[in-house]
């Protein structure tokens, strides 16, 4: 089990574990105040859709729903146990196929990434961590028809596959905001944090928004030392902070 300040993680069944990049979505995603429904795609133990749910447990009606191919019971064990059990709901279904008859304020998704690497020999992690079941030009057409005009969708890739999916993303969704992650001062880029919008909720697509880039440092170098920043970005989740 894995402990955060407000709530904790079950993930005995879960093939994939909590992990970094997971925390920094759920940390990072916008979560403004005109959100009323956010989606989790590839929710897992429901890490993220309860990092949200924490972070706009102030705003009134907000609704969280986690959606993932696999089985959601754990993830559902997880909300019940945690402060927002009302706000929180869990759907097994591929989200090609998921069809809730509306749209989201939010999208959100750490997505399984690994494109043409050897797959896994245990079935439940070949799923969560390579595009096998959900490929990125998948999850483009999920959120083009998810998604609400001025909604938001974040996501999490390593450096390679964010510019494969950015290429899928081409007069679909417009990117709006992005940080590269380097884990300390002196490696290379690893994860990169994205936020895009709809092509078609753009005023003059001719002439897309500027994207807001910026990049975070997790750590300083120093065993279990990390920066500021990330400690300010994760201090409401982790207890260590």
């Amino acid at each position: 089990m894995f402990q955060f300040k407000h709530f904790s993680i079950r993930q005995d069944r879960c093939p994939m574990k909590v992990g970094t990049d997971g925390v920094l979505l759920g940390a990072w995603a916008d979560a403004g105040a005109d959100a009323r429904r956010i989606l989790d795609v590839g929710t897992g133990t429901g890490l993220i859709a309860l990092m949200l749910a924490q972070r706009t447990a102030a705003l009134p009606g907000v609704r969280i729903t986690g959606v993932d191919v696999d089985d959601v019971s754990q993830a559902c064990e997880n909300a019940a146990a945690s402060p927002w059990a009302a706000r929180v709901e869990f759907v097994q279904c591929p989200v090609q196929e998921y069809r809730p008859g509306e749209r989201f304020d939010r999208i959100v998704s750490n997505p399984p990434y690994f494109v043409d690497s050897l797959t896994c020999p245990d079935a439940g992690r070949t799923t969560a961590r390579h595009a096998v079941t959900l490929r990125y030009g998948e999850l483009c057409d999920a959120v083009v028809r998810l998604l609400a005009p001025g909604g938001r969708f974040a996501v999490i890739l390593p450096t390679a596959e964010a510019a494969r999916f950015l290429a899928e993303c081409r007069g679909r969704l417009v990117l709006c905001r992005r940080t590269d992650v380097r884990t300390t001062p002196r490696r290379e880029t690893r994860r990169v944090l994205m936020e895009f919008r709809l092509f078609d909720a753009v005023p003059d697509p001719a002439a897309p928004p500027v994207c807001r880039r910026d990049e975070l440092v997790v750590g300083t170098g120093a065993h279990e030392c990390y920066t500021e920043e990330y400690r300010a970005l994760t201090r409401d989740f982790y207890l260590k902070f």
